[in-house]
């Protein structure tokens, strides 16, 4: 260690180390310890070295509002206790406020409706992610659910829409349907169908209307192509 190392840990000790006749009734708290770890320390005991409030402008303005004193709007401060009491406290209070909606949406949710998309082999080890980017919409106007999303490997140049009334009891008509990209921007119709295969990459809806696509060419090769394209919902 060099002599500014020595110097820097005796300064330390000095000023964090001092003898604290208060303290001496406490039991095991002879000294002041370092002002940042108390607050560290997972326990329930009071603080060894608590801040000083005074002249914190906070707190002034508490004491001086007549409506914010007694607020339970307000998160009770404890200027004794360390961040993990204060974090223990705020955690069973938020949990409180969470677990009667909980119980209540918990309740009222139900399965509407079920459908097999695919299939897959019992012996496989790890089940193969074949569902991509759901993106959901809410048709306020006609009281619609809409869902986007893909399907991997064997149907990559499709986008499914499925769609759904608001009122479960009710149904709609093509309630899933694919839309299939392939080869539809060709330039010429003497193209092969091999040349110009896309596949999506992002789908959102852009309104009720109209749904935006980022397309990317399949084809492997450098430059692949990529295409915006808004298509009509109808």
């Amino acid at each position: 260690m060099t002599q500014k190392d020595i110097t820097f840990v005796a300064d330390f000790l000095t000023e964090h180390f001092n003898e604290a006749p208060e303290l001496y009734n406490r039991k095991g708290k002879y000294f002041n310890v370092e002002r940042v770890g108390q607050y560290l320390k997972d326990e329930d005991d009071d603080l060894v070295s608590p801040p000083n409030t005074e002249g914190n402008q906070w707190f002034n303005f508490l004491k001086d509002s007549t409506h914010l004193k007694e607020s339970p709007l307000l998160f009770p401060y404890y200027p004794e206790k360390s961040l993990h009491f204060v974090k223990r406290q705020m955690e069973g209070v938020i949990d409180q406020c969470l677990q009667k909606p909980a119980d209540v949406i918990g309740k009222s949710v139900h399965q509407a409706a079920c459908m097999s998309l695919y299939k897959i082999s019992q012996s496989e080890d790890s089940t193969p992610q074949l569902f991509k980017l759901p993106f959901l919409w809410n048709d306020k106007t006609s009281n619609l659910h809409y869902v986007l999303f893909t399907m991997l490997e064997n149907s990559i140049s499709k986008i499914h829409i499925l769609r759904r009334h608001t009122d479960t009891s009710r149904s709609v008509s093509n309630g899933i349907l694919a839309v299939e990209f392939g080869n539809f921007l060709n330039n010429s119709i003497n193209e092969s169908s091999d040349s110009r295969c896309y596949s999506c990459l992002d789908a959102h809806f852009y309104d009720d209307e109209t749904i935006t696509v980022v397309l990317k060419e399949s084809v492997q090769q450098e430059g692949k192509e990529r295409v915006l394209a808004q298509l009509p919902l109808s």
